[in-house]
């Protein structure tokens, strides 16, 4: 592992001073369980690390009925299992928390890092960059690609977003807060995910020097919500396919609906051909197994994932069903 400063600043503004004074090569550091192994595997090496540990205001958890959740960065997986509140109101938030089998890394890792830990992509990992070329070649479409993307894969990018919660948020119109030197700004979650064109963009829509804050999710309002989850085994493993679906259910049927799917492409994917099949319906076995349907119709599967296509329709069927019983 290459040397770095390490810095513990103790409130956002001097954090995002340290990151920017480093010109470019400084990372925030959140709960380290994936920044640490990515300097381990040589895949990231900033001269300064500034450690988030120690600014308060980033732990804050709050909820209320008339302005929602509201997740400081820092919260960690374990603490928003433990909050009431998020399980009263938000259940399948804490179903996709509990979905990281991790006690260790539920116990250190963070809201902010889980939205912001970078692709899982093995020629990544190794060193061959985001979009894994090597001589001009990419790497993912004559390889190993039985864990790529099966949507949003046209390229370069074939890897897949590893976010747990991400899909979720995303279902339920959440927004960020984000500083940098220029400032806050807000940011949708769907927003902070970029499906990169060049080896000069990131996966990431932060700029240099930012930092992610807080997460705020509005008043659930009554919707149903669940997540599912496609594991190879049920040992620490990230999912082959999951998907988010919440639901406003009015008279038995089918008001309005979000349904946005993890691990199938390089950004969280959301399914307006799934939300259309539902809407004016009653839910039942054959509705959601046409919303599924729906909501793989335009996947392009590589050489070794087109497994990964059923699994994704079983995920979207299975999140729809458990929204609508009230099964998070």
């Amino acid at each position: 592992m290459q040397a770095f400063e390490y810095a513990r600043p103790k409130s956002t503004q001097e954090a995002v001073k340290l990151l920017a004074d480093a010109g470019g090569e400084a990372l925030p550091l959140a709960g380290g369980t994936d920044l640490i192994s990515l300097m381990k595997d040589g895949a990231a090496a900033p001269k300064r690390l500034v450690s988030l540990q120690h600014v308060g205001e980033l732990r804050r958890l709050s909820h209320s009925s008339s302005a929602g959740l509201r997740l400081g960065a820092m919260v960690t997986l374990d603490e928003l299992l433990e909050s009431k509140e998020v399980a009263a109101a938000y259940p399948a938030i804490a179903e996709a928390a509990r979905g990281v089998h991790s006690q260790q890394i539920r116990s250190t890792g963070t809201v902010g890092g889980d939205l912001c830990q970078r692709p899982r992509c093995w020629y990544y990992r190794a060193g061959f960059g985001l979009l894994a070329v090597y001589n001009g070649k990419a790497l993912v479409l004559d390889g190993d690609n039985r864990y790529h993307a099966i949507l949003g894969n046209s390229g370069p990018a074939y890897f897949v977003n590893p976010s747990s919660l991400a899909p979720i948020l995303i279902a339920l119109n959440a927004k960020l807060s984000i500083h940098g030197p220029q400032g806050e700004r807000e940011l949708s979650v769907q927003d902070l995910f970029v499906n990169p064109k060049s080896d000069q963009e990131s996966e990431l829509a932060l700029r240099p020097g930012e930092i992610l804050t807080e997460i705020r999710v509005p008043p659930a309002g009554g919707a149903k919500m669940a997540i599912y989850e496609v594991r190879q085994k049920e040992a620490l493993d990230w999912p082959l396919a999951a998907a988010a679906a919440v639901l406003k259910i009015q008279g038995g049927t089918v008001e309005s609906a979000r349904v946005v799917m993890g691990h199938v492409a390089p950004v969280p994917w959301p399914s307006p051909d799934a939300e259309e099949a539902l809407k004016g319906k009653s839910v039942d076995e054959n509705v959601a197994a046409e919303a599924g349907k729906a909501a793989l119709s335009k996947a392009t599967p590589l050489s070794m994932n087109a497994y990964k296509v059923q699994l994704a329709r079983v995920a979207v069927k299975r999140a729809i069903l458990r929204a609508a019983k009230g099964e998070a």
